[in-house]
Order: structure tokens, then C-alpha cells, then sequence
């Protein structure tokens, strides 16, 4: 067995592991700091939307020498509008420009390929109608509101309550990190977007559930033993699934930063940002909330219950007991060490020496007569 799956296995029986829930405060502040650098840099910078949402006109060419500074500027002096240019694969360039209707995008479509010296029948252009954005923009959140919906019924219905409110929250914490770190990087909001926002939810979900699950079943019949608190075992459940939890998510990361990195970085796929950035930032999210959150939040809440409190006393009443009964027979101990010591052995001597003298028969004609006469 390999030194990872031996160390799962040990954390699984409980022979180590580390307190999440003891140091659940650190967590929560990293979280609310992260959080609140998220939505501070989404107030401040907004979400730059793409143009499905905005509308406009999408502008493919084909291989041009131009660099992606010069065919932004280009755009922008032939539209009016502020354009966004990614360098695609094969040495074209995709450009967007917002605010681009019907009667326009044909100038411009000639203007661009004037300057930038390519043909302008293979220049492709596309028309994106704002109401269209609208509309996309509006199912997007209607999915999402029933996506967590259903998430917290059925939470609900097949653990309890509590742990559907963590879950919810997880979800949120998740949601909020990865928008805040859209609009501080700056990259584009696409349909690529939203689909990589539903996708990361679905995963943190599972790794949560995953959690949840070990919990559960450790969790049945707690309130009749006293060996262990209701915290103390959502512990054990955490370390119990964390090196899985590692597992699946380097697992999942590794192609996703493939994507990022290499797809959008090296190669210039620039459309691949939006649903890579999406799902790299997400997963990451996802896995630390499940870990960090989501069962030290049920631990919180389900150890405020009168039932959990009873047994923390109880607990904690059977320790202090053992430790005190531990404690007299340490010191039971150490007395008769100390009765078998030099000491002891001294007064041993001692008194042998005042019980032989003790044991000697009187000398006979000392003081008395012997009876004969002279």
C-alpha cells in the first residue's frame, strides 16, 4: 500500500488526524475574508459580459499579422465602440464589439478588413441582439434558483435540515469566490460562464454529500454512547473522507488547468477561458467549502440542539471521572512505591531488630535466688 493510501486508511480508523472542527473559527475568517474581497472587487469592477448578453456583432478574420493591441485599436476606430480582441489557434483574431447594429456591421466589416490587409469575404460576422442576452441572462438565473431549491429539499428529505442550510451556504460561498474572481481578473461573462458556475455547483455538491454521508452513518445512535461528542465525530467523519476528497479534486483540477493554462494560455484558444476559469476557480472553491465549511457549519448547529448538549456533558463527565480515577491510582502508585523503597527497607530492619530482642528468653539467676542453700 502506498504511503497516501496507508495514511487514508489510518485517518479512516481514526489513529490520526487534524481538528477541522476545533479550528473552524480560522476557517470561517478565511472564508469571509476571501468573500468579502470578492464582492468589494465585483462592486467596484463589475462583470465584464460578453456580447451574447450585451448584443453586438462578432467578427472572425482570417490569419492576419497584426497583433491583438493593434487589431483592438483598429476596431475601435473603424466602430466607435469599445472592442474586445482573443487571438484564436490558426493566427486569426475574434473580435467583439458591442453596440453594433444590422445597418453598421457591414462598414465595419469592410473597415476591418481595409486595415487590417485580409479579405473581406472571409471576414465572418455574426449579429448578437441585446433581448437575446436578456433572455439567456434571465433562464441563467432561473435555473440557478431551481438548481438550489431542489438542492436544499432534497438535502432536507434525505439527511435533515441543518445540513441542507450548510450545503446552501457552501453553494453560496462557492458562487460568490468564483464571480469575484470574474470581475477582478477580468475576463469575459459567456454562456461558457454560466455553464461552468452550474457544473462547479453540481461537484461541490457531491464532495459535500460525500461528507454528509460518512457523517451520517456515524453519527446513528450517538446520543447513547459516551465515548465521543457530536463534534468530535463530524471530526472523524471529515478525516475519515479527506484524502478521497484530495484525490478527486487533483484529479478533476488537472485537466481544467490544461484547459486554462495551456488551451487559453499557450495555444490562444481565448474562448476557452471562460468555462476554464469558471471550473478551475469553482472545483478549488468547491472542495475547500465541503472540507472548511459545510460540516464544521453542521457541527455548529447540530451541537446547539439540547439532545447533543446532554451528551457533551455526559462526555465530558466520564472523562473527568477517568481522568480523576487515573489520577488516584497514579498516586495509589506512587505509595507503595515508596513503602518499597530504602526507606522502607530501613524501618523493615528496624523493627526485626526490636522483635528479636523482643523474642529472647529472660536470663535465668539474675537478681533472683537459685534456691540452694549454703
Amino acid at each position: 500500500m502506498s504511503r497516501l493510501g496507508n495514511l487514508g486508511a489510518r485517518l479512516y480508523r481514526g489513529e490520526v488526524g487534524y481538528d477541522f472542527i476545533g479550528h473552524r473559527k480560522i476557517w470561517y475568517s478565511v472564508s469571509i475574508l476571501i468573500t468579502i474581497t470578492a464582492i468589494v472587487g465585483l462592486v467596484v469592477r463589475g462583470l465584464h459580459m460578453g456580447i451574447e448578453f450585451e448584443g453586438g456583432a462578432v467578427f472572425t478574420t482570417p490569419r492576419t499579422t497584426a497583433s491583438v493591441q493593434q487589431t483592438t485599436d483598429t476596431a475601435e476606430k473603424v466602430s466607435g465602440h469599445q472592442a474586445i480582441v482573443q487571438a484564436l489557434g490558426d493566427g486569426g483574431k475574434r473580435i467583439q464589439i458591442a453596440e453594433v447594429d444590422t445597418k453598421t456591421s457591414t462598414e465595419v466589416k469592410k473597415k476591418l478588413a481595409e486595415e487590417l490587409k485580409v479579405d473581406p469575404n472571409k471576414v465572418d460576422a455574426q449579429l448578437v441582439g441585446p433581448s437575446w442576452g436578456e433572455q439567456i441572462a434571465n433562464k441563467a438565473w432561473q435555473g440557478l434558483g431551481i438548481f438550489m431549491i431542489l438542492v436544499v429539499l432534497y438535502l432536507a428529505i434525505a439527511f435533515e435540515w441543518r445540513m441542507a442550510v450548510a450545503a446552501l451556504i457552501a453553494l453560496v460561498h462557492d458562487i460568490t469566490i468564483t464571480v469575484g474572481v470574474y470581475s477582478l481578473v477580468g475576463f469575459e461573462v459567456t454562456p461558457g460562464t454560466v455553464i461552468g458556475l452550474l457544473t462547479i455547483l453540481g461537484y461541490s455538491l457531491y464532495d459535500t454529500v460525500v461528507v454528509f454521508d460518512g457523517l451520517r452513518e456515524s453519527s446513528k445512535n450517538v446520543t447513547k454512547q459516551t465515548k465521543f461528542t457530536y463534534s468530535e465525530i463530524a471530526n472523524r467523519s471529515i478525516n475519515g473522507t479527506l484524502v478521497r476528497s484530495i484525490n478527486t479534486t487533483v484529479v478533476a483540477l488537472l485537466p481544467v488547468a490544461g484547459l486554462l493554462f495551456i488551451g487559453g494560455g499557450m495555444l490562444g484558444g481565448g474562448m476557452l477561458n471562460d468555462i476554464a476559469l469558471s471550473l478551475f476557480v469553482g472545483l478549488a472553491a468547491g472542495a475547500y467549502s465541503s472540507i472548511f465549511i459545510a460540516t464544521p457549519l453542521v457541527s455548529d448547529l447540530k451541537s446547539r440542539t439540547p439532545e447533543m448538549k446532554a451528551l457533551a456533558r455526559r462526555v465530558h463527565t466520564k472523562r473527568a471521572k477517568a481522568a480523576e480515577r487515573e489520577s488516584h491510582e497514579q498516586d495509589a502508585a506512587d505509595d507503595d512505591g515508596d513503602e518499597d523503597g530504602p526507606g522502607a527497607e530501613r524501618d523493615g530492619r528496624t523493627a526485626a531488630a526490636v522483635s528479636g530482642q523482643r523474642r529472647q528468653p529472660p536470663a535465668r539467676g539474675r537478681g533472683k535466688p537459685s534456691g540452694r542453700r549454703r
